[in-house]
């Protein structure tokens, strides 16, 4: 089941997002192995979820619950 924000949209790599009211980015999608490393052991030690970049005051995050999430837009295509 593909993660979602509480605005309902899916979750996807790249979107735009405000985290703590924080301008960030989805760096990756964790929500099952797939067969990368880092996204597996993700998977395996915590679970679901996604890693943001917010460099101002967090760095990168995984988080699993979506509560502090805001989509604001998708990444453009390549």
């Amino acid at each position: 089941m593909p993660l979602k924000y509480m605005s309902g949209e899916e979750i996807r790599k790249g979107d735009r997002v405000l985290f703590h009211g924080e301008p960030g980015e989805i760096e990756y999608v964790v929500d099952g192995l797939i067969g990368d490393a880092k996204i597996d052991w993700h998977m395996r030690e915590h679970g679901p979820g996604v890693l943001v970049s917010e460099p101002k005051h967090f760095g990168r995050a995984y988080i699993r619950e979506m509560t502090h999430l805001v989509f604001v837009s998708r990444a453009e295509p390549n």
